[in-house]
Parts: C-alpha cells; sequence; structure tokens
C-alpha cells in the first residue's frame, strides 16, 4: 500500500517487510548450489570448509537488489540463510563420506546415504532451534561471523559492489583453473630448477582457489602453516643431517607396500610419518578441545533448563522447545533405521545402541560446536566427526570390516550433517538477531535448505570419484582420508601405535595453549601435501600485507569479495573439467 505516489513524491508502504518469499527462497536455492560445490570442491583439496554466509550475502545483493530492484535486508538475509544451509553439506558430507570412496567401498546405498544426511540436518536443526534465545538473547555470544554478514547486509551500495569484485575473481580464478586443468600444468616444481634439496619438496599448487582461502582465513591459517614448514624445512633437513632418510631400496619396499608404482622422498616422509603423526594430531586436538569445552557443556545445560522454564512465554516468533523432544525422538528412529538397514549384518540392538549414541553425540556436539563458533568464529567439526566414526566402528567391529565400515559411515555423516546445520544455523540467527529478522522464519528457512546439500554433494562426490579418484593428489581429502586411515586401523589391528600417540599428544598439548584449534590445525600442515601448503602462503602473505598496509577495512571491503570469487571460479571450473572427463570417457 502507497500513499502520495505520485511524481517525484516520496512512496511510503505500510506492512512488514519482504522476508520469507519465494523470490529468496529460489535465490537462496540458486546461490546455495553455486557456493556448495565450490565449497565442496575446496574441503576436497584443502580438508576443511568456509561457511558460506558472507558469500551468499554479497551474491544475494547482486542478484536481489541490482538484477531485481529488491530493497529489503531481511529478504537478503533469508537468502542468504537458505544458501548457508545448502552449503552445510560441503563440511557434512565432505568430512565423512569420501572415506567409502577411497576405501573401495562404492556398492554403499546411495539413496539411504542421501536420506540420512538429509534427516541428520533436520534433527541437528531442531536440536539446537531451543537455545536460540539462551546463547544470543541471554548470553549474548559474538559469533563474529554472523557479525561480519549483518554488517554485509547493512550496506546496500557496498552489498552491489562487493559482487562485482567477487565476480572479477570468479573470471580470473575460472581462467586459470581453465588452462591449468587443459595443459595438466597442477604443480610447478620451482624446488628443482633453484637447486633446493628434493627432501623438503619445493613443488607450488598451482590454485587461486588455495590462496583464496588463505586471503579469507588470514591470520588464524598461520598455525596451519606452521605445521607443513616444519615438516619439511625443519625436520626433513634435521632427518638428512642424521642420515635417517630412506635408501633407494626402502623407497621401492614402501612403494610396493603402498601399491604404488614409485616413491619419492617427499612422498614417502609424507604417508610413512608426517601424515600418521598429522592424524594423531588431529585426535588429541580433538579430544583436548573436548575436555576443555566441558564448562561450556555445563553452560549449556543450563541454558536448557532456563529455556525450559520460559517456554511457556516465548512469542509467537519462535519454536516451542517442543521441538527439542520431537528431534531427540526423531534421531533415535532415524539413525537406528540408518544403522540397521545400511548393511544386511546390522542387528536391531546393535543399531539402537549406535542411534542412541548418536543422538547424544548429536546434541553434545552441536552445543559445543555453536558455544565455541559463538566465542571464537572457530568450530573443531572435523573433530569431532573423527571421534563419532571411530565410536561406531568400534560397536560395530564383529561384523566384518566392508560392513562395519559403511554402517558407520553413514551414521556418522548424518550426524555430522547435524553438527554442520546447528553451528550454520545458530551464526545465521546471530545475523537475524542483528538486522531484525524474524527467528521462526529463518529457522523454517533453514528447514527449506536443508535437503538440498546432500544431493548435490553425494552426486559430486560420484563424478569426481569416477573423473580423478577422491583420495588422489589432485583430491586428497584430507579428512576423510584420515577417517579412512582410522578406521582401517582399528579393524586391522595394524595400527601404528607410536606415530598416533605421538601426534595425539603433540596435538593435545597444542590445543592447551588457548590458541583455538591449534593442535587441529597443525596437524592439517603435517597431514597435507606440502605443495598445498607453499600456495596457501601466498594468500596468508597477501592478507597480512593489505591489513598493513591499505587497512583492515580495503581487506574486508575489496580483498574478501575477490577472494571470495577465486574460490568459486576454480570450484565451478574444477568440477565441469570432471564432469567432461567422465563423457569423454564415456
Amino acid at each position: 500500500m502507497t500513499k502520495n505516489a505520485g511524481k517525484g513524491e516520496k512512496i511510503i508502504r505500510h506492512g512488514p517487510y519482504p522476508e520469507l518469499t519465494w523470490t529468496a527462497l529460489i535465490v537462496g536455492y540458486l546461490l546455495g548450489v553455486l557456493i556448495t560445490i565450490s565449497m565442496g570442491y575446496a574441503c576436497l583439496i584443502l580438508g576443511f570448509s568456509h561457511e558460506g554466509s558472507e558469500l551468499a550475502a554479497i551474491l544475494g545483493f547482486g542478484i536481489l537488489r541490482g538484477i531485481l530492484g529488491r530493497s529489503s535486508i531481511i529478504e537478503n538475509n533469508i537468502s542468504q540463510t537458505v544458501a548457508s544451509s545448502v552449503n552445510g553439506a560441503s563440511a557434512g558430507v565432505m568430512f565423512s563420506v569420501p572415506a567409502l570412496f577411497i576405501l573401495g567401498h562404492t556398492d554403499f546405498n546411495p539413496y539411504l546415504l542421501t536420506f540420512a544426511c538429509i534427516a541428520g540436518g533436520i534433527l541437528g536443526i531442531a536440536f539446537i532451534i531451543p537455545l536460540r534465545k539462551q546463547m544470543i538473547d541471554f548470553e549474548r555470544l559474538s559469533f563474529p561471523g554472523g557479525i561480519a554478514v549483518a554488517t554485509v547486509l547493512k550496506s546496500p551500495g557496498a552489498g552491489v559492489h562487493k559482487a562485482v569484485l567477487l565476480m572479477i575473481g570468479v573470471v580470473l580464478s575460472g581462467t586459470v583453473s581453465f588452462f591449468s586443468n587443459l595443459y595438466h600444468f597442477e604443480n610447478w616444481e620451482l624446488g628443482q630448477y633453484i637447486g633446493m634439496p628434493d627432501y623438503m619438496n619445493g613443488v607450488w599448487y598451482v590454485s587461486l582457489l588455495c590462496i583464496g582461502i588463505a586471503f579469507i582465513a588470514g591470520k588464524g591459517g598461520i598455525c596451519f602453516i606452521i605445521g607443513g614448514y616444519a615438516c619439511y624445512w625443519v625436520l626433513a633437513p634435521i632427518l638428512a643431517k642424521m642420515n635417517l632418510l630412506p635408501s633407494p631400496e626402502q623407497l621401492q619396499v614402501a612403494a610396493e607396500q603402498l601399491q604404488v608404482k614409485s616413491l619419492t622422498v617427499p612422498g614417502y616422509l609424507n604417508k610413512l610419518l608426517f601424515r600418521p603423526v598429522g592424524i594423531g594430531m588431529l585426535v588429541g586436538g580433538a579430544l583436548a578441545g573436548i575436555a576443555l569445552a566441558l564448562p561450556l557443556i555445563i553452560s549449556a545445560v543450563g541454558s536448557m533448563r532456563t529455556a525450559s522454564k520460559t517456554g511457556s512465554t516465548l512469542s509467537k516468533d519462535e519454536m516451542p522447545i517442543k521441538l527439542l523432544y520431537v528431534g531427540i525422538v526423531g534421531a533415535i528412529i532415524v539413525l537406528a533405521i540408518v544403522a540397521v538397514t545400511s548393511v544386511q549384518e546390522m542387528g536391531i540392538v546393535r543399531g539402537i545402541i549406535m542411534a542412541i549414541l548418536g543422538t547424544i553425540w548429536i546434541w553434545m556436539a552441536g552445543v559445543i560446536l555453536s558455544e565455541c563458533i559463538g566465542r571464537t568464529n572457530w568450530s573443531p567439526m572435523s573433530g569431532m566427526t573423527l571421534i563419532a566414526v571411530t565410536i561406531f566402528i568400534i560397536i560395530t567391529k564383529g561384523l566384518g570390516d566392508k560392513a562395519a565400515i559403511i554402517s558407520s559411515v553413514m551414521v556418522g555423516a548424518a550426524t555430522c550433517m547435524a553438527m554442520s546445520q546447528a553451528t550454520d544455523l545458530m551464526l545465521d540467527l546471530k545475523t537475524g538477531y542483528l538486522v531484525g529478522a524474524i527467528p521462526k522464519k529463518q529457522q523454517i528457512g533453514q528447514f527449506l535448505g536443508t535437503w538440498l546439500g546432500p544431493v548435490l554433494m553425494i552426486s559430486l562426490l560420484f563424478v569426481l570419484h569416477k573423473a580423478h579418484g577422491l583420495g588422489s593428489d589432485k583430491l586428497p581429502a584430507p579428512q576423510a582420508t584420515a577417517l579412512k586411515s582410522v578406521m582401517a586401523s582399528i579393524l586391522d589391528g595394524d595400527v601404528p601405535v607410536v606415530k598416533y600417540l605421538a601426534g595425539a599428544g603433540l596435538g593435545a598439548l597444542l590445543s592447551t595453549t588457548g590458541v583455538g584449534g591449534l593442535g587441529i590445525q597443525v596437524g592439517l600442515g603435517f597431514y597435507l601435501p606440502f605443495s598445498i601448503v607453499l600456495t596457501y602462503t601466498i594468500g596468508t602473505v597477501l592478507r597480512i600485507v593489505s591489513d598493513k598496509f591499505k587497512g583492515r577495512h580495503f581487506s574486508e571491503q575489496v580483498g574478501i569479495p575477490i577472494a571470495a570469487g577465486l574460490i568459486i571460479g576454480e570450484g565451478v571450473v574444477g568440477v565441469g573439467f570432471a564432469i567432461y572427463s567422465i563423457i569423454q570417457g564415456i
């Protein structure tokens, strides 16, 4: 309804702003598909994902305001919430499911797995919704990522400008990725040209996506870099000085054990020394993080009690705490169905035990991760997933290796999706709190976006595995490979105990320093190929230099949108080449 709408006169609108509209939902789906494919691809390379809320907010402005001429920031907020809900699968699926492909167990039921992931995501949302009022209204947790997105939404002119910068990054990264894939120029062996010893591994990964991720992470990625440099530029030279590097004969024996044609000294160090230690650091860092988070668990219990007491006075804009009770019952039923039907060998009793433990883990991990990301903007979800699947493997060990792995990963993927959706929703609810959105409508938007991500990611895994092979040098899938190694070690009884324990002790020690996720971040540096670490360094240095000489405002308003475009451009082109290679093979 308008008044004084004549020529040159001001238009006055009455009634609520557009919020949960079909336009917001459709744009959210479109953005979610784009971001999820890009982030999922990045996750298979780097081993960690990035929440898609800020990217969705920037792109949403370009479409809703720049193209469609709509002006409601809370409508954009809903669009961003739906898109980031779709993107929740980039971590929820990619941290767990690729382990099945790496192990060669590709004859699982993909429809059941997709259902498990969708159901897990819905249950994770149901579990965390009752805590919104306590975490955001009462405790006033900062959720730095949510504040950043709210800043974007409150800057309409800047939003359109950022969308243009993002597209520049997309074109630049997509072009480089196109020629890199076309001519198979994916690694630049600079070390051999400057006389660097081969054990120092001076090979650079040609990837603007890697640089973009590092720029966005900023100083937060330094610990990851330190882990990689410690391996090849500190420990490797020490081993060389002590004559402890492998001989050609040892390399040949190791190649036969690993079932590869040949093995270089850096490859030997990565696969047989640094990687096992890195896996131990991931586990040790995650366990230490849980121990340190015990006060947060106690706080969460208090939050639940408070939410229960105030349930009768919740406004019509809030979903009731009864949703949690429905979620608990639903989680046990769904996880039990997934466990029992995943493999023929699974009995009802064992399936129910897995379901109960999975339900407890969904609640505990969802609360811990939400509190962690609310206070530090860091979420140890990969470690939580690793621990959850390890518990399931121990429960199912008597079923036979293949059955135990398939059932454990299926239930584990559902719990991982639940954790991912819980943390993503809480971050988006913080944004909504700051821009005046209605919580219930955001929560509905999160529910409506949850189903699409698993469908996309599981389909994408089949495509990428057929094209390149998950676990290969091109797609190392670090988190899933670490999960695969732990599962295989438990089942085979062939655990490199000394290396795992050494890594676990170091990871736990680093995690007690007070730096969020230090053990896990350094552990990833040990685990990943050093070529990725070297390229990642460029992005980190660029961010530090930009902050110092151009200021943080420039980095956030100009640098980050371009960096986000670098991620999307390479991700989309990489997936496109994978599809092309499959068609060509057919």
